[in-house]
Parts: C-alpha cells; structure tokens; sequence
C-alpha cells in the first residue's frame, strides 16, 4: 500500500492560519456573547435589532381602522371655533357632559392635564372684591352667591367628571429633586409594588408628579399617567404600564382607561409562566411586561382610528354611531400644543394615539413579549451556530461558505418571523444574525477589519458630531482623540429663530418638519464648514462649538465668523423658505468663550458628546439678549479679546440672570479689513454716545444717539434713549456702575 507523503511545512502554515482565525472568530463571538449578556452595550446591535423590530410591526401589523377607541380631536378647526387652547372649563364640562349624557361613550381618558384652578370666568376677580374692597357689601354678597354656581367653572367640570367613567391625565418626574405639583391630586394607588416585585417586575420610580387640581381628581373615576417613554434612538417602541411611587403603583392613562370601558376591577399580577413573562390580567386579558413593567406598543398604521372633532362634540353635530360605547381619548393634533413623538410607524405621530394603539392592543389581547431566558437563548444561539462556523469555516470553499452563511442567517430569520407572527414573540435575533454574517466576513477577508479597525472606531465616535472631512483627518492619530471627559477652553455658540412659536402655529406639522429640517440643514453645513462641532439641536435651536473634539488655535474666530455667516446667509435661506409657502426667519446668535468640560456626558441610557460650564450658560444669555437689543449677534468679552482682527461695537455692560458680576457684551462687525469705513464710524459715534451714558452725561449721549438714530434707525439707540429719559426722572445710585441688570432668560 502506498501511503501518501505529508507535506509538514503546508500543514503547519494551515494550522497557524486556522489557530488564527478561529482565535479571531471565538474573539468575536465572546464580544457578541458580552452584548447578549448585558455586560456592555455595543450601539449598532442596538440599532440593529431596533431596525428588525421596526420591520416585523410594520410588516405584520393589524392594517385595519380599530373603531373601538375614538380620539376627540382638539383639532385646529376646534381652535377656531371655540378659542385659543386652553379654553375655559365650562366647556371641558360640557365637551365630557355630552360624551357621557348625549353620546354615550365607555370611558374618557384625557391626555391633558387640569393642573391650575381656571380663573377665566371672572370668579377669582369677584371673591377677591367680595372680601376686600366690597367687603360688608350685602347685595354683592348676594348677588355674587347666586353667580357662584355659574361661574365655578371647575366646579361644573368636576360635576361632568362625575356623570361617567372618566380617566384624567398627569404625570410623574423622574428628575432628582424634582417637586410635586397639587400633591393632594394624586389617585389612589392601583397595586401595592411589593407583589409586582414577588414576581420579579420592579417599575421605574418617579421622585415628584404633577397631578390634577384635587377638587377635579375627586369626581373624576381615576386617573393615570401619561408619561412616555422613548428607546436609545428616540422612537417609542414600549411604554410603562405601572410606575412606582413612594411602594406604590400607579397604572398608565390607556391601560385605566381600558379598565374604565370595560369596567373591571383592580388588574390581577400573572407570575411567570415557563418563558411568558409576568402580565397583568384584565377581565382574563392578559397584557404581558417586562421586569421595568413596559409593554410593546402594538402599533396600528398612522389613522386607525376615528377622529372626532372636538367642536363637533361641543355643538352635539357629531355622529353618535361613532362615538356611543367606545373608549374615548382626548387630545390634540393642533400645531403648537400637539404632542409629537417618533415611533416605529412614522416619524411625527401624535402621543394621543400611543395610548389608542396600547387600548388597542389591550383590547385584542395582541401585546406582544419575549421570552423570559430571551438573553440566555440569544447566547446559546450565538454559541452554537458560532461555535460551529468558527470550526467549519476556515476548510470552507468560498462557495460552500457563503451557501452556509446564508442557509443560517435564513433559518435564523424565519424561526424569528414565525414566532413573531404565530406566537406574539419577540426575540432579539441582531446579534445571532451578526455572528454568522460576520464570522463569515473575519474568515472570508482575514485581516481587513484589523488594518481598518482604528478609522471605523473613530468614525463611530465622532461621526455624528463632526464633519467627515474631519473624520477622515482624526482617523489618521486615533489615539489623541476619545470622548472622555476633559477641560478646554473653547468658544459655544448658541442660535434660534424668532417667533417660532407663532410661526409653528401658523404650519402644519409635517410642514414645520420640513422647514426645520431645510433651516438646521443650511446652518448646519454653515458650522461644519468652519470646523465646528454640532453638539444639540434643541427645537429650533442649534448648539455647536469649536475646539473640541479637535484642537483649534482659532475657535473664537470660527465661531464669530459662522455667526456672522449665519446671519447674512438668511439672504439666501428667506427666498427658498418663501418659494415652498413656508415665512422667512430672523435669528439671534449668542457666542462666548471659556474654560468648559467637554466629552460623553449623560446617563447609563443615553449619553451624548457635550459641552457644561458657566461660559456656555453665558453664551445661551447672550442669544436671549438679542432680542433686547435688535442686534443679530452678541459676545462676550472672552471671545472679544480672543479675536483681534475682527471689528467690534461695544453694546452693553450687562448683569445676566443667575450672575452677579457684570459682563461687557459686543456686536462682532467683521474682519476690521473688510468692514466698510462708514459702519465703523457709526460703531465709534454709537461707543462714544455710550462712554457720556456710563458717565451721567445724558444731553450729549442723547444728542449723538439721536443723531445716530436719524442717520441708522435701529432698536439699540432706542433702547438707550429710552433709558436715559428714564435716568432723568430716577437717577441711578451714585454706586452706580453703567451695568443693566436683566431678571429673565
């Protein structure tokens, strides 16, 4: 028999080569296993299974208008109708008087709150009189017993309450050291936690609550929290059920409501069963949760449910065969008050219809739950299905591995679809899915993610803050930049448009959605180009600044030149606003520099690259006092002095809230090169006219302002004229210091 000759050198080079990748593959799989098991979070695997949640509920949702719930729509038509939100309580009373009396409904839950006395009837005037200055006056007193009953406007809401099964709305805060709002207001408890944590569910603990008036939640049926509660990326994918206080739970606004249509008693607590997790029993309908006591939205499609408007409800038009015997919910989807939130089914849903889908879901009985062991089976799945291509793998063809890759990512994908589909289970399936596509990546390209792991880390660090010109250079020297905390001195900048209110009021929501985008998109680019750091945008705000996460011997310049930008590219911006029929828009920029702490900064839920310290409050005063004085840009003295090419106009010497030490604040004019002779001469005549103010010299700096005001008609020298006619009458104390103090934000 001949045997075969065996060729060591070869074996041993494929030996090495296995060793090696099977110690990169166990590598990989022990990170992944790590994730499964709550060591640590890794944030795209997050993302990732939030990405496959989002598609099974939009794939295999119930596509069909649930007429079991009804939301009265406080709506823009009601608005015009009745009056600006929020109207007088005697028509809440008989907006809940007719559902219950005219239309016959099973229960309202009120995703609003009733938290101050209503003072709109003119009662409040009248007691004040009857105990004062008519005081002893016994036909008034008389005459204001007989309107008492009339005009008690929460006296008559409290009597609607009281016709029907009603649910008021309020809220719990999670903040330390918050306070409570009317702390008599609060309703009974609807189980006592200790059982809740028998069996192993443990909801999270409000410090304060903001409840309604006491007088109103003592004829209404009950009461439950609205508060939602958004994932790691913003989108509201669970909501609580039960929050805890003080060893006391408390039930959500649907999940009462729900208990009010169907007038049931106290929800029973249902422990574990094998894998079901713990679950409230309704009337034998069970609403499955998790150890914090959340349950999964089972979102319907944007309009699922009727729509009534509220004026309609108010003047007795509605249909009643809408309405009689359903849950009743009441909201508002008017721009200004609505209460917008990111859910899985669209990017601008209305809170209100949160709680119709949970009412919904409660209803059908359709709430879906994982497993209780759902990490231990994820690892096990890692393990096993990880372990096993780790080890075939490397002697794979390229062919034959890819068909086994694909063959186990399917398998892994259809069994998740099944029980979604059949079984309301929910099984995170990203970091199995993850395990086999990349184990089949490390084997396949060997060495790529080492050669490329430094540039994706600081990608994934700094990517959603900075540019990716900036990215790329970063990449370069990964090891000077991370996210930890540190102290720099830097240069904040703070933006927002003027009148946004009244310009939200004007747009519909999806209409305000995209003029921000367009806005924070153009100034956005604005920022990036000078090298600066977006850190928030909050609303229509922008907060940005320079210096971090790379170093920036210039950052005050920046920042003053892109708000110089900021303003004058409004020129552009206006025009493409009012071409789509959306207004034009005035900003206020405030700009200051200081020592900061920059870095990741938040909570174990969510953190985000920030910047804290008093110089960044300052900057945030400053964009305030731009309305005070009609000037588009305002600094302080920090960024001033940190800027000696650009020319500046003194404008103040200010006391801002919370600090006692005056600042000198100015109005950024430019390079100095480029700024034309005859703004400069106006900046020097306007400092000039402020140097015989600081000096009590009111005739001349009234005459050169006056002057100035002629010539360049603007805000500022009104303001200073008109303190100065204010310093004839009421001089200042002779400790006078030339400081304005301002009491507000």
């Amino acid at each position: 028999m001949n045997l075969p000759k065996l060729n060591l050198p070869e074996m041993n080079l494929r030996g090495r080569r296995f060793v090696y990748q099977f110690a990169a593959s166990f590598a990989f799989l022990a990170i992944l296993i790590g994730h499964a098991a709550g060591l640590y979070n890794l944030g795209f695997l997050a993302k990732l299974d939030a990405t496959i949640y989002d598609y099974k509920l939009n794939r295999y949702m119930v596509n069909a208008m649930d007429d079991r719930v009804v939301i009265v729509d406080i709506d823009e038509k009601s608005l015009q109708e009745v009056g600006r939100w929020p109207w007088p309580r005697d028509k809440m009373a008989r907006l809940t008087g007719n559902l219950f009396q005219q239309y016959g409904v099973a229960s309202v839950g009120y995703d609003i709150i009733f938290a101050e006395p209503d003072q709109s009837s003119g009662l409040p005037v009248l007691e004040r009189l009857a105990t004062r200055e008519l005081a002893g006056e016994a036909g008034f007193a008389a005459m204001l017993g007989q309107l008492r009953p009339r005009l008690d406007y929460d006296a008559k809401l409290g009597e609607a309450l009281a016709s029907g099964p009603s649910v008021l709305g309020y809220y719990f805060n999670f903040a330390k050291g918050a306070e409570t709002t009317n702390a008599d207001g609060l309703t009974a408890p609807l189980l006592d936690c200790a059982e809740l944590h028998r069996v192993g569910v443990h909801p999270q603990a409000g410090e304060a609550y903001s409840a309604n008036l006491p007088r109103l939640q003592a004829k209404a049926a009950t009461a439950g929290f609205f508060n939602m509660e958004a994932d790691f990326d913003g989108v509201a994918r669970r909501m609580p059920l039960l929050i805890e206080h003080q060893g006391k739970c408390y039930g959500s606004l649907p999940l009462l409501t729900t208990q009010q249509a169907m007038g049931s008693g106290v929800p029973a607590i249902r422990p574990a069963n094998g894998q079901q997790p713990p679950a409230l029993d309704l009337d034998g309908l069970a609403i499955p949760m998790d150890a914090q006591a959340r349950a999964m939205v089972p979102y319907r499609p944007p309009g699922a449910f009727e729509y009534v408007s509220a004026a309609r409800v108010l003047d007795g038009s509605a249909e009643a065969a809408k309405l009689e015997g359903r849950a009743v919910l009441i909201g508002s989807t008017a721009p200004g008050i609505m209460d917008l939130r990111v859910t899985p089914v669209a990017k601008v849903f209305p809170g209100v219809e949160i709680h119709a889908n949970m009412i919904s879901g409660i209803l059908d009985g359709a709430i879906k739950w994982e497993p209780v062991s759902a990490h231990w089976i994820e690892i096990a799945v890692v393990l096993l299905a990880g372990l096993a291509m780790a080890l075939l793998l490397p002697f794979a063809a390229p062919m034959w591995a890819s068909l086994a890759t694909l063959l186990t990512a399917a398998g892994l994908i259809g069994t998740d679809l099944q029980l979604w589909q059949h079984w309301n289970v929910h099984m995170p399936v990203a970091t199995p899915l993850v395990a086999v596509l990349g184990l089949f990546v490390i084997n396949m390209s060997y060495g790529f993610f080492v050669e490329a792991r430094s540039k994706a880390q600081i990608t994934r660090l700094f990517g959603q803050y900075v540019p990716h010109e900036l990215v790329d250079e970063m990449a370069k020297d990964p090891e000077r930049y991370s996210l930890r905390g540190e102290s720099r001195v830097m240069t904040v900048l703070f933006s927002d448009i003027v009148g946004f209110t009244s310009i939200s009021e004007k747009l519909e929501a999806s209409q305000l959605a995209d003029m921000l985008n367009a806005y924070l998109s153009h100034m956005t680019k604005l920022v990036q180009e000078s090298r600066g750091t977006i850190d928030k945008y909050i609303g229509d705000a922008i907060m940005a600044f320079w210096g971090a996460p790379m170093s920036d011997d210039r950052h005050a310049r920046d920042a003053v030149l892109t708000a110089i930008a900021m303003q004058t590219s409004l020129a552009e911006l206006n025009p493409v606003l009012e071409k789509n029929g959306w207004p034009p828009v005035r900003i206020g920029v405030g700009v200051n520099t200081g020592r900061m702490s920059v870095g990741n900064m938040g909570s174990e839920f969510r953190m985000a690259y920030t910047v804290m310290a008093d110089a960044v409050n300052l900057a945030s005063r400053l964009e305030g006092l731009t309305r005070q004085y009609g000037s588009l840009v305002l600094v302080g003295e920090d960024t001033k002095a940190a800027c000696p090419d650009l020319a500046f106009m003194t404008v103040d010497k200010v006391r801002v809230k919370g600090k006692q030490v005056p600042v000198t604040i100015y109005e950024p004019l430019g390079v100095a090169a480029e700024v034309p002779k005859e703004r400069l001469d106006e900046a020097a005549g306007f400092e000039a006219a402020l140097a015989d103010y600081l000096a009590r010299g009111w005739d001349a700096a009234e005459a050169k302002l006056k002057a100035l005001n002629v010539r360049h008609p603007c805000k500022l020298y009104e303001v200073y004229l008109g303190r100065i006619a204010h310093f004839r009458e009421d001089p200042p104390p002779a400790d006078w210091d030339g400081a304005y103090t301002f009491t507000t934000k």
